[in-house]
């Protein structure tokens, strides 16, 4: 049994050609929508659809994608609510220091002196760095810059995140 992970959602057509709208959920949008790479659309519990992108382009806070011999409006205006995935097999190694989303979501993160903040629910991707937004036990959410300053170890292994939190990023 293969694993999906998720990286982008189609939410309209762009033009007469075939493009579609897809807002991106993948660090390496430029990486990942390369031309000649494999996608696969998973639509209303369907089989999946492998597609090869055909262009790629940003158009306002969107990414823009055509797939060979999808390029005509009629055939992907149906792909709308689709979700673009690849399987394990596409992850890439990547840098000590880089994760992928799905290793930190649902980390448990502590202080340097174990203290219990939460659990990573979600990743924003604001500009400069990425902030993990972490669900305290008290419903309240923090968010935490990933930057050297704060997060000071990362254990995918055992899904714990230690932080060093600055004076009033937990208040």
């Amino acid at each position: 049994m293969t694993n999906w992970f998720n990286v982008g959602k189609i939410v309209n057509t762009h033009g007469l050609n075939g493009e579609v709208r897809v807002i991106s959920k993948t660090d390496f949008p430029e990486e990942r929508y390369q031309k000649g790479n494999t996608l696969y659309l998973f639509l209303n519990n369907q089989e999946p659809v492998q597609l090869t992108i055909k262009n790629h382009r940003t158009h306002k806070n969107f990414d823009l994608l055509q797939f060979e011999g999808y390029e005509n409006i009629n055939i992907v205006e149906k792909w709308k609510n689709g979700l673009l995935k690849i399987s394990e097999e596409q992850l890439t190694n990547l840098d000590e220091g880089e994760y992928y989303f799905h290793e930190i979501i649902g980390c448990k993160v502590i202080t340097l002196d174990g203290e219990e903040i939460g659990i990573v629910k979600e990743i924003l991707t604001p500009g400069a760095n990425d902030v993990w937004v972490v669900k305290g036990k008290d419903k309240k959410e923090h968010l935490i810059p990933y930057i050297d300053d704060i997060i000071k170890n990362v254990n995918i292994e055992e899904k714990v995140i230690t932080i060093d939190p600055m004076e009033g990023l937990l208040s």
